[in-house]
């Protein structure tokens, strides 16, 4: 497993991290398995979308404010319920195929990191495993 550190520079950012995944898979020797990207983070979430256009990143977090509103009467006493909402919708982990040593991705699709109360330094975690065809019979 391979661990990796970023800082953000705002509340709601997305980042792009797959060069960095694909650097973990290139790194395991795995040709054919699975990778599990994971977030150990309570206001930070990872997502795979649209790599191509960054409009659809800010989309993504202009829709996300838009549903949890940083002040809305929450309760919690922190004040960053809006990011611990927006976390468990988008989720704290990715599983991505691998194949011939390489993210199995979608022409337009990316893997961010999903900030929600930032700025921050945070970390990401990536595992990655082989699976042979037999394993899943």
């Amino acid at each position: 497993m391979r661990e990796f550190k970023l800082s953000t520079s705002r509340r709601d950012e997305f980042v792009d991290i797959t060069g960095s995944v694909r650097e973990a898979v290139a790194g395991s020797g795995v040709a054919d398995g699975v990778c599990h990207v994971f977030v150990p983070h309570t206001t930070a979430a990872v997502t795979i979308n649209e790599g191509a256009d960054p409009a659809v990143t800010l989309d993504i977090i202009r829709k996300l404010d838009k549903t949890f509103p940083w002040s809305d009467g929450y309760t919690h006493a922190e004040g960053n319920s809006a990011a611990h909402l927006k976390t468990s919708l988008i989720g704290s982990s990715e599983t991505i195929l691998v194949e011939d040593g390489d993210l199995v991705l979608g022409t337009w699709q990316a893997v961010y990191f999903c900030e929600f109360d930032g700025p921050r330094t945070r970390k990401f975690l990536v595992g990655v495993g082989e699976i042979r065809m037999g394993d899943l019979r």
